[in-house]
């Protein structure tokens, strides 16, 4: 489940986690929101940033057995 987290601190500071997307398409879902909220200070990335999806892999699956009968 994909899930945007959002802590807004008295002094102004919001921090934002997002869950459940893999990949860099996490930057492009809060984007527009970052937009809106002002200045981003530090970003840091979680595991789920540098992992695969399964389709990804799928699709590599299937050309590299391609690949390999053409020989």
């Amino acid at each position: 489940m994909e899930t945007l987290e959002f802590i807004i601190y008295p002094d102004g500071r919001v921090k934002e986690t997002v869950t459940g997307i893999v990949g860099a398409s996490c930057a492009e879902v809060t984007a527009a929101i970052e937009a809106q909220l002002g200045i981003v200070l530090a970003q840091q990335t979680t595991s789920e940033y540098f992992a695969q999806s399964n389709e990804q892999l799928a699709a590599e699956t299937v050309s590299a057995k391609t690949a390999y009968s053409q020989w």
